[in-house]
């Protein structure tokens, strides 16, 4: 995995994070709401997963942001 790509991953998942607690949400709660599975959730915060178009989508849609809060600013992946 590339710097930036792992960068990418890393920064997306502790903005998803944060909103998700600042919500009040579980990552059971955020998963059922998403059509994700709560795995792939902590999966997705810890970094450890590239998260594809759709599933930012359902993050956003989910924790109830526009696709930029979750997004903006952060590295390009390569």
């Amino acid at each position: 995995m590339s710097r930036t790509r792992g960068a990418f991953a890393v920064e997306f998942g502790a903005r998803a994070r944060g909103i998700r607690e600042a919500r009040l949400l579980t990552q059971e709660r955020l998963g059922e709401h998403a059509g994700l599975h709560a795995t792939q959730v902590g999966h997705i915060e810890r970094g450890e997963r590239d998260v594809r178009l759709s599933t930012i989508l359902k993050l956003a849609r989910a924790l109830e942001v526009d696709v930029a809060e979750l997004v903006s600013g952060l590295p390009v992946p390569d």
